[in-house]
């Protein structure tokens, strides 16, 4: 090996890696180090030594980068959560256009030029839902904050960049009210304690606050004078929800909620639609950069009032309706039930009927639904593990004249695109940074079927 854990060296840093990181060469081996930027020349100490690569951190920068700048959050190190806060954001959306062109470029047959990031104008306090841990410190003293990268180890944390400051204020509160009224605290190791977590969400364009305490048992101790302070303090809180989570899991709600106030649900509007937001139901945290999103694969899509239109991966209908106005039919499927009751009812809500909603895994239902429908268009919108070999082979099989694809793993993204790209032409990939500050990235790419007019 070139270099030896707990040595000290001097590198120049060569490139940005996946998840912000920089990457440097010594001997031809590389090392990953956090917080460096292209173009630095660094004294690194390294930390860790694997066969093929090892992972270094900064001791001192003696050339820095014109993009480097003093970070505005005490504990994004830790966090891991704002892992690029140390770089100008307008550099930013250049690295995420570059990894995404890197992939590209080492993967795909059409070397397709990936378009600009549409970054966000204001790039601060753009979550609309927060999770905090609840736990205690070294000395037995209850914190909430967020865990730190890649452990269990809770940060306190006095003001986050990215999340709502409304409902910063608001789940502080809640804490405040645990610790001053001796409620108990969830505790991993033990299994025992009450409060897990507290879960915040809120409509940007309403202004809606949803509040949910996760608990490891059935009932909140003074629960009726928590909802009385609560909502006399913040009246912009419609709903409160305990969510009953007994199980031993990372997973931080549990399957069952019951409303302690209000109707249970929120709304946000997206453009000119109503969306209706329960507790378990997936709504882009981003609202903003999601119009923009959704616009511009509408945009690419070119739709007509004679087609029809399969969103798959659906979630609670947002990109099904807004296609709908554009489209013959739009039928969605999505595998969680409460969600796609939610997409029925945001149709019906946004007075839209021509679309319909099915419930089960895509892989299943695509095959079922496309003995019945052909597809004139087909959206799909799926988790970080991108497409599952079925539905690409059906996709092809139909041959819809064009396939948008919106990813938020780059990686699977260009995998899929790669499958595809044999009887599909890729016209457009579209970064969007709906997640300013951090490595991830989403995209919007656009494939018309090769050879036809």
């Amino acid at each position: 090996m070139p270099v030896e854990k707990n040595k000290e060296y001097i590198v120049d840093i060569i490139d940005n890696g996946f998840q912000g990181e920089g990457i440097a060469k010594i001997d031809n081996f590389t090392i990953f180090i956090p917080n460096a930027i292209k173009g630095e020349k660094i004294k690194i100490l390294i930390v860790k030594v694997l066969s093929s690569h090892a992972f270094g951190k900064i001791i001192e920068i003696i050339d820095s980068s014109r993009y480097r700048e003093k970070s505005d959050c005490d504990t994004y190190k830790r966090c891991g959560g704002c892992n690029l806060r140390h770089i100008k954001y307008e550099h930013t959306l250049e690295i995420k256009r570059n990894i995404v062109q890197s992939l590209v470029n080492k993967t795909l047959k059409n070397k397709v030029k990936v378009e600009k990031t549409i970054g966000m104008e204001n790039p601060y306090h753009y979550r609309n839902k927060a999770q905090y841990p609840l736990g205690k410190d070294k000395n037995g003293k209850p914190i909430m904050g967020v865990f730190a990268n890649r452990t269990h180890e809770i940060i306190p944390i006095e003001k986050c960049m990215i999340q709502n400051e409304q409902t910063e204020e608001i789940a502080k509160y809640i804490f405040d009210y645990i610790v001053k009224n001796n409620i108990s605290i969830y505790d991993e190791k033990t299994r025992s304690g009450l409060v897990r977590h507290i879960v915040t969400k809120i409509g940007i364009k309403t202004n809606e606050v949803m509040c949910i305490i996760v608990i490891n048992g059935d009932e909140i101790p003074s629960e009726k004078e928590l909802v009385k302070e609560l909502t006399s303090k913040f009246p912009k809180v419609k709903t409160i929800i305990k969510n009953i989570n007994k199980k031993n899991t990372n997973v931080i709600m549990g399957k069952e909620n019951i409303t302690m106030y209000g109707s249970g649900y929120i709304t946000d509007k997206l453009e000119e639609y109503t969306f209706k937001i329960s507790p378990l139901s997936f709504y882009q945290v981003n609202p903003i950069q999601t119009e923009k999103l959704y616009n511009l694969a509408i945009e690419k899509a070119n739709i007509t009032k004679d087609d029809i239109v399969f969103d798959l991966y659906c979630g609670i209908g947002t990109i099904s309706l807004f296609i709908a106005k554009h489209a013959k039919k739009v039928y969605g499927i999505e595998i969680v039930e409460e969600a796609v009751k939610a997409a029925e009812e945001n149709a019906k809500i946004n007075k839209i009927n021509n679309t319909e909603f099915l419930t089960g895994d895509v892989e299943k239902l695509l095959t079922d639904l496309l003995k019945n429908v052909e597809p004139d268009i087909i959206i799909v919108d799926p988790p970080r593990k991108g497409l599952d070999n079925t539905s690409i082979k059906n996709i092809i099989k139909t041959a819809p004249k064009k396939v948008i694809y919106i990813s938020c793993n780059p990686a699977t993204l260009v995998r899929d695109l790669a499958q595809l790209e044999e009887k599909y032409e890729i016209k457009s990939i579209n970064p969007v940074d709906m997640f300013p500050y951090t490595s991830h990235v989403e995209n919007v790419s656009v494939l018309t079927l090769k050879n036809i007019l």
